[in-house]
Parts: structure tokens; C-alpha cells; sequence
């Protein structure tokens, strides 16, 4: 109930501002939609960031709003609620589903614990590396909800042991160490957190003819970006932010009885881990990949009717066999994947990545897009590194606060507007603030595995501040490195470049 009088003040202000906007601002007398867009952005824009009402219902305004103010028909923004990105989302979280319902993430995940802990900081190390690997294909929330308990269960012996204040910098490192293994994680992979998949829709839906960018050709940057974050943010934990004694040593036994709780896998599991094996390869090498010395050949261009397919109809082909596999424990289920998979679907993030392609479309349709652009060249020339700075910055932070799915919906037109009106390639403001929207480390609402790990009641909100403000900043430059040294792997493009399809 606190947050009812914001919420009121969110919503009174949203409308305040909207009817201003909509009634009284036309920059571009011969193309009134301009203003109606800015009302409409507006509008959306701030009852995202004060969750006045729910984000889903925010998301479904373009329905009604576009027409009325004539800037696309019914028919055209419904096409941006069931799209490709859309089944993509759809068919990996089905997979991920399936991990989850026959254990098989766990199993995994503890696997991995067991190998690399073999003392107090390899054991957080280990945790660390099964929350990223998990998180790079189901959702970081689930992986953080999941991997707590085991967590808590270390951290109840330790406290036993040697005494809750004296563990408590251990205490600290491994519940921040799940919290961030599983947000570093969901940056490798397109699946792995929404900002990347509302990044490529939003892309496509602005520059219509600007070449896919594949799966395989962002792990090219993701996966060794959130490699060297993941352990950077691991020795910081162990080593420097909360340092510990070092003679305290972790249990493992109670990972050793996880396991074994676990028992031989089963067939469900065997038939999970194949399809999800398969999906990944083709996924990653659909197309060709360059990796500078040689390229990989994709397998889409042995067949001329492969060249149809992408990564959502891979994704729901496999998601299908799963619904064929009959299972051998049918007191669990029929078949690997049933019926009631289908109400455990996020249909509210389905619904707000809708809204943030239609914005998208929106803002393209209307010309706002154009008209960003040309204003922002009032601005002059500031060098490129400065701007990126500001943008990774801006995001990051604005994302403490606020929903990142959001946030990157409501600034990436802006941002490639930008970008094309200084003759900047638009995926180099575009890409480093996608990035920076999954890296929030500061506060328990930033994302869903800060919550989760805050509600253990064995962080305070000022530990959490204080180690993730130092993360922040480290993965902006981290951020700004990458994009330099991969940008070229990713977009095909060169780093100066100003593409034909931007302008």
C-alpha cells in the first residue's frame, strides 16, 4: 500500500502530461501525428516508469490509441503482438519450462557447484558459473528462485558453525554471487534476458532492411563478455568487497546430498537434455559465422528452403517434439511437455515486448523518429566515446529503478534516431544500451534475482548499493570495451560504417 500514493500521482501525471502533448504540441505542422506520437510515448513512458498500472496494461495502449490518433490501423499494430522475437521467446521459455518441470537445471546446476567448489570462494565461484550458465537459456529469475534454497542451506551450516557475524561476509558474497551469476548470465544469449529480444524486434520493425543479427552472431560478443564479468564480479566478491576469513570453509556435503537425492537420471531427463542440445546448435550455427581467422558455414545454406527459418521457428519446432515424447513417469505427466505449460508462460512480459514493438512501429510510422533525429543535430558533434559513456551510464542506472524491458523499449528509437542523424551506424548507440539494461547490481528492485536473493533477510539494502554501485561501473567500461572489440562480428559491419539500410 506505500506505493499507492506514487502510483496515483504516476497515473495523475501521465494524463496531465498526454493531454498537453496531444492537444497543444505539433512540431510538424503538416504531419500532426508527430505530436500525437510524442503524447503517446509520453504517456506510456511514464506509466512504465511509475508502474501507475500494471506494465502488461500499459503495453496494450497502442491498440487503442494508434488509430483514434492515425498513426497505424488496428490490423497493422496487432502484427506486432505475435511476431518471430514473439516465438522465439515463446519456444525457449517452453524449453526452459521443461528443464524445470524433469529437474534437469538442477541436476546441472549442482553438477557444476560439486566440480569447481572446492573451497570458500571456488565453491561461490561455482555457483556463480551454474546461475550464468542456467540463465542463459531459462529465465534468471527461476534460476535465482531455484538456486537459493541451496544456497540458504549452505549458508544455515556455515552460520552454525562458526557463528552468523563471523560468516557473514562469506554470507554476503555467495547471495550476491547467485543474484549477479544469474543477471551476468542472460547477457550471452539472445533467449537469455528480454532487453535482447525486444533489441532485435525493435531493430527490425525501425530499419526494415538492416541484415537479422542471428543468435550465433551475438554470443560472439555475449558469452565472452559475461565471462569476463562473471568472474571479474567474483574475485571483487571474494577478494576485495567482501572479504572473508579464509579460514572458514564451505560444506559441500550438502551438495553431495543434493545429488544424490537426485538418483540416476531418468529418461525425461535424457530427452530434455538432447532437444535442448539440438536446439542450441541450431540456433548458434544457422548462419555463417565469422570469427575473424575462419568462418563456420551455417546449416541454413545446404537447403534453399532453410533459408526460410529463424530462430523463433527453430525454437517452436523444438518446443513441439517435446509435446510428442511421451513420459515414462506418468504420475507426473503424459508426455514431457502438457497442457498446463501453457499457464506457466510469462504472457505478461509477452505482452509488454507487444507493446514495445509497437511503440517502435509507432514511432517509425509517425515520422517522431525523423524528428528526433533532426533535432539532436542541434546538439553538434560529440565524440562518439563521450556519448556512449552517457548512454551506458543513463541506462544503467535508469534501470535501478525501473523495468529494463521497459526502459530499452522506450529509448532505443530514440537512441537510433540519434545515431542515424549524426551518421552513426545505429547499432553502436543501440547494442551498448541493451546491455546496460540488464546491468543493474545496485538495488533489490533492479531486477528479479536481487529481489529474490534480498528476500533471504541475509543482505541489507546498503550492502547490496554499496558492492553493486562498483559493479555498475565496472561493467559500463566493460560494456564500451566490448562493443569496440566486437561490433564488427556482430552487425557485419565495420566500425565507422554508416549503412546503406539506416538511411
Amino acid at each position: 500500500m506505500s506505493n499507492l500514493p506514487w502510483k496515483r500521482i504516476g497515473l495523475v501525471l501521465a494524463l496531465t502530461v498526454f493531454a498537453g502533448l496531444f492537444l497543444f504540441y505539433n512540431p510538424v505542422p503538416d504531419r500532426p501525428e508527430v505530436g500525437k506520437m510524442a503524447a503517446i510515448a509520453a504517456f506510456m513512458a511514464i506509466l512504465w516508469i511509475t508502474e501507475a498500472i500494471p506494465l502488461a496494461a500499459t503495453a496494450l495502449m497502442p491498440i487503442v490509441l494508434f488509430p483514434l490518433a492515425g498513426i497505424l490501423d488496428s490490423g497493422s499494430i496487432a502484427k506486432d503482438y505475435v511476431n518471430s522475437i514473439i516465438f522465439l521467446f515463446i519456444g525457449g521459455f517452453l524449453i526452459a519450462l521443461s528443464m524445470e518441470r524433469w529437474n534437469l537445471h538442477r541436476r546441472i546446476a549442482l553438477n557444476i557447484i560439486y566440480v569447481i567448489g572446492r573451497r570458500a570462494d571456488l565453491l561461490i565461484l561455482g555457483f556463480m558459473v551454474a546461475c550464468g550458465f542456467l540463465s542463459m537459456w531459462i529465465s534468471n529469475t527461476a534460476t535465482a528462485v531455484m538456486m537459493l534454497p541451496v544456497g540458504l542451506a549452505v549458508v544455515s551450516k556455515m552460520e552454525e558453525e562458526f557463528g552468523k557475524e563471523r560468516s557473514h561476509p562469506l554470507t554476503l558474497a555467495l547471495m550476491l554471487g547467485i543474484a549477479y551469476g544469474c543477471t551476468i548470465g542472460g547477457v550471452s544469449t539472445l533467449v537469455g534476458t528480454p532487453p535482447n529480444l525486444a533489441f532485435i524486434r525493435i531493430i527490425q520493425e525501425l530499419f526494415p532492411e538492416a541484415p537479422p543479427i542471428t543468435f550465433g552472431n551475438w554470443i560472439i560478443m555475449g558469452v565472452p563478455y559475461s565471462i569476463v564479468l562473471l568472474l571479474t564480479t567474483w574475485f571483487l566478491l571474494t577478494h576485495v568487497l567482501c572479504r572473508f576469513d579464509k579460514s572458514l570453509r564451505l560444506d559441500r556435503s550438502i551438495i553431495r546430498s543434493e545429488l544424490k537425492q537426485l538418483g540416476p537420471m531418468r529418461f525425461e531427463e535424457k530427452a530434455v537434455l538432447v532437444v535442448f542440445a539440438c536446439t542450441v546448435f541450431l540456433w548458434t550455427f544457422r548462419r555463417d559465422l565469422d570469427l575473424g581467422i575462419f568462418t563456420l558455414p551455417g546449416w541454413s545454406s545446404l537447403w534453399a528452403g532453410f533459408d526460410r527459418i529463424d530462430d523463433g521457428t527453430i525454437a517452436i519446432a523444438m518446443a513441439l517434439v517435446l509435446f510428442l515424447v511421451p513420459a515414462r513417469q506418468r504420475e507426473k505427466a503424459n508426455r514431457i511437455l502438457d497442457t498446463d505449460v501453457f499457464g506457466r508462460l510469462p504472457w505478461g512480459i509477452i505482452l509488454l515486448f507487444g507493446g514495445g514493438f509497437a511503440l517502435a512501429s509507432g514511432f517509425a510510422s509517425s515520422g517522431l523518429s525523423l524528428h528526433i533525429g533532426e533535432s539532436f543535430r542541434a546538439l553538434g558533434n560529440i565524440p562518439i566515446p563521450i556519448l556512449l559513456l552517457v548512454i551506458c551510464l543513463s541506462v544503467t542506472f535508469l534501470t535501478e529503478l525501473t523495468s529494463n524491458v521497459a526502459t530499452i523499449t522506450m529509448l532505443l528509437p530514440i537512441l537510433v534516431s540519434w545515431a542515424a542523424s549524426m551518421g552513426v551506424h545505429p547499432l553502436l548507440f543501440a547494442i551498448p544500451a541493451t546491455i546496460s539494461a540488464s546491468m543493474a547490481f545496485m538495488m533489490p528492485v533492479a531486477t528479479p534475482p536481487n529481489a529474490v536473493v534480498f528476500g533471504s533477510q541475509r543482505i541489507r539494502i546498503i550492502e547490496m548499493a554499496r558492492t553493486g554501485i562498483v559493479l555498475n561501473l565496472f561493467a559500463v567500461g566493460l560494456t564500451l570495451l566490448a562493443v569496440y572489440i566486437f561490433f564488427p562480428a556482430v552487425t557485419g559491419a565495420a566500425f565507422g560504417d554508416f549503412p546503406s539500410w539506416a538511411k
